[in-house]
């Protein structure tokens, strides 16, 4: 574990290359050219055999929504988010948060007032995707992923990590899977 100070933040996380039997409870997958990531709880995760390891993410990858836990910050006018050594970014076009190299002078960051954040409710594991009409495991990962982006467009979706899991499963239930 480390604890990240920068801004204030004052947040402990797995160090970067920690290895984790199984993923955190609500992460979510996140595809990125032909890798597949996941993102939980603040923290990036990437397959190493059966395990997943703690990665910095590439720069690009977009996420639905910003972690429970972040600082707002101001680099001459443009708004970043930062967590977990992490800087993000509005996605243009959006919905979502872009992973983005970190500001040329981040130490001129002017911290604005974070909204109030709560412990989130406990999240159910994540969801088993049978498919109803014999689909193949290429199939159902481009249905997922496609479901996934889809549900982002929902309104409220970006904000509510409940409203996202329920438009994910209404869109896999009408491509003919059902969801447990």
């Amino acid at each position: 574990m480390y604890y990240d100070t920068h801004y204030h933040f004052n947040h402990y996380y797995p160090a970067q290359g920690y290895i984790s039997a199984a993923l955190p409870m609500g992460a979510i997958s996140v595809g990125f050219g032909r890798d597949r990531f996941w993102f939980g709880g603040g923290v990036w995760y990437r397959p190493y055999g059966s395990s997943f390891r703690v990665i910095m993410p590439p720069i690009g990858v977009i996420i639905p929504i910003l972690p429970s836990a972040y600082v707002s910050l101001n680099f001459g006018g443009v708004p970043y988010y930062y967590a977990n050594g992490i800087y993000y970014t509005q996605a243009i076009p959006g919905p979502g948060y872009v992973v983005a190299a970190p500001p040329a002078d981040a130490s001129t960051a002017q911290t604005q007032a974070a909204p109030v954040v709560t412990a989130p409710p406990a999240s159910k594991p994540d969801p088993i995707i049978y498919p109803r009409n014999g689909q193949s495991a290429a199939q159902t990962e481009a249905d997922r992923q496609d479901c996934n982006r889809w549900a982002t467009t929902q309104p409220s979706a970006m904000n509510d990590a409940s409203v996202f899991g329920r438009a994910v499963e209404a869109c896999m239930d009408g491509r003919g899977y059902s969801m447990r």
